[in-house]
């Protein structure tokens, strides 16, 4: 299934940062929660940015970042509109704690599609084009009204145990 999304102005700061993060040299995509609800035809709840760039290349960028997710690889970057939650492409190592993981190692858009909970939260755009990229089936899962894991269920559920939350959800 190919879908193209058409972007509402509420996407522009969004869009703006992930200009901004291509314009240095780094790939930059929505994803998530704001592609699946636009998918839907819903308003997204907030926009979210995945990218290649580290999290210091990422604050050279937006020097008033917030860091407060900086070793997890994840920066929110304030806007007129609020916070933008940018997070460069990672995969987990194992989840000791049953909440976050005990270290990432930076990785590509694939392999951070691969970590993530859902099928339909796995979702990524272009900021420029819409064009939705699918690795996972989620846009199959979200015509048919399924949440469906990444991967193996048992395995996302032990790594994040507020998962089972955010399926019930």
């Amino acid at each position: 299934m190919t879908i193209t999304l058409t972007w509402p102005p509420e996407a522009n700061s969004a869009r703006a940062i992930a200009a901004r993060i291509r314009a240095a040299g780094g790939e930059a995509w929505l994803i998530g929660g704001c592609v699946r609800d636009l998918c839907l035809s819903q308003a997204p709840k907030d926009f979210d940015v995945a990218t290649s760039l580290r999290p210091d290349e990422l604050t050279s960028l937006f020097p008033r970042a917030n860091e407060v997710g900086k070793s997890f690889g994840v920066l929110r970057v304030r806007t007129n509109s609020g916070e933008i939650e940018v997070a460069s492409f990672r995969r987990d190592g194992p989840y000791s704690d049953g909440r976050r993981p005990d270290y990432i190692e930076f990785t590509s858009l694939e392999e951070d599609i691969k970590r993530r909970d859902f099928t339909i939260n796995a979702l990524a755009a272009d900021p420029e084009t819409g064009r939705v990229v699918d690795l996972v089936n989620g846009l199959d899962d979200l015509a048919a009204g399924i949440v469906r894991a990444v991967g193996e269920a048992e395995q996302r559920f032990i790594e994040d145990k507020l998962r089972l939350i955010r399926a019930v959800r």
